[in-house]
């Protein structure tokens, strides 16, 4: 049996960090899902610059939309629903199948709305409505004014994914304005099962300290945080409040690990999915990580639900200078501040083909993109 096999038996779902038309077109997703047990996968600003920027899958497509007026954030959004419809209803049996715990995609609204409460909920609405697929999750950051916006949306009925979390503390705001939206819906008396997932970022932390702490202490941070926001996540849902919901219905909102490709080249490839693995969790990762840990990955135990070390590995870190409280919240601001530079890229790559339409330098082709 695979390693991914095995994990995903473990209870923890593994979904591919990563989307591309030529990931869809090539029959690639549909091999991950059959051979990997790949049940969903996640996209942001990053991947999606990267992937229109170095490839020519859509420019077809942004030919064809150009001619018909569209530009910009609008042209940009029709392109990112249309692979992730598409990838969504190559998940939607998977998520059939499991009740909706797996089998989903993810769409980001606008990283420039991280600092707008209203705009990221009418977006995160807006998109949903148009997707018209069960299965897709709006990713939300959970910034301070984020952390409002996720709620109301939950409230509105609208999946979250809640993204860009760094810390314990970040994770519990997070899971505390996805229940404050669950328990409004029970009160007007709507439907208490609103999915929703919470994403942690792991090795931007250990990439952040690289070079300040000794030897002994490199490529742990990442885990050490993780566990002691696993502890928080096992808390959360003994809590007599979480009992109380889930007994009207409502689901978990399950805890995903992110950014789990390894940085450090002296680090095994598959260092964050090995010491990561936990039932009723997600481990989202890049493609080389994915087909490392399914070469050659072992999974050596579960993360303890009382955070293990984490608290004495923590205390090392602090003997150091490390101040995880501060550098949580320098990571989330960076997060940001990445994805709203990958926007830019993406909006100025995609008018840069669309002026090249328009200069009669691409040609339209006579076809339609589904």
């Amino acid at each position: 049996m695979k390693t991914t096999q095995q994990l995903h038996d473990l209870g923890q779902s593994l979904w591919l960090d990563n989307i591309t038309r030529g990931l869809l077109t090539s029959g690639t997703l549909d091999r991950y899902i059959s051979d990997f047990a790949v049940t969903g996968i996640t996209s942001n600003p990053t991947i999606f610059d990267k992937a229109i920027k170095e490839a020519d899958f859509y420019d077809d497509a942004i030919s064809q939309k150009t001619v018909q007026g569209k530009s910009g954030e609008e042209l940009f959004y029709e392109l990112a629903l249309e692979d992730l419809i598409r990838a969504a209803d190559l998940f939607r049996p998977v998520h059939e199948a499991n009740s909706g715990i797996g089998g989903w995609v993810s769409l980001e609204v606008s990283p420039l709305l991280a600092d707008d409460t209203a705009g990221s909920i009418k977006s995160a609405v807006q998109l949903h409505a148009r997707a018209r697929r069960p299965n897709l999750f709006i990713k939300i950051p959970g910034t301070r004014k984020g952390v409002p916006a996720i709620e109301e949306t939950i409230f509105a009925g609208v999946p979250v994914n809640v993204t860009l979390l760094f810390s314990r503390e970040q994770y519990i705001a997070a899971a505390e304005a996805y229940m404050r939206g669950i328990e409004r819906r029970i009160a007007a008396g709507l439907d208490p099962n609103v999915a929703s997932v919470a994403s942690l970022f792991v090795s931007r932390w250990d990439v952040a300290v690289k070079d300040k702490v000794s030897d002994g202490l490199r490529n742990r941070l990442g885990i050490t945080i993780a566990k002691r926001t696993y502890k928080a996540y096992r808390d959360l849902l003994a809590s007599p409040r979480w009992r109380k919901l889930a007994g009207a219905g409502a689901r978990a909102q399950r805890l995903l690990w992110a950014s789990t490709g390894t940085k450090d080249a002296q680090a095994p490839e598959t260092l964050y999915i090995e010491a990561l693995a936990a039932p009723d969790t997600i481990n989202t990762m890049p493609e080389k990580t994915l087909h490392a840990f399914a070469e050659h990955g072992r999974i050596k135990g579960v993360l303890p639900i009382d955070g293990g070390d984490a608290e004495d590995v923590l205390a090392e870190f602090t003997r150091e200078g490390i101040n995880d409280e501060t550098l949580a919240a320098d990571l989330q601001s960076e997060g940001t501040q990445s994805f709203n530079k990958s926007w830019n890229h993406l909006l100025a790559c995609i008018a840069s083909k669309s002026a090249l339409v328009e200069r009669g330098l691409i040609k339209r082709k006579e076809m339609t993109v589904t």
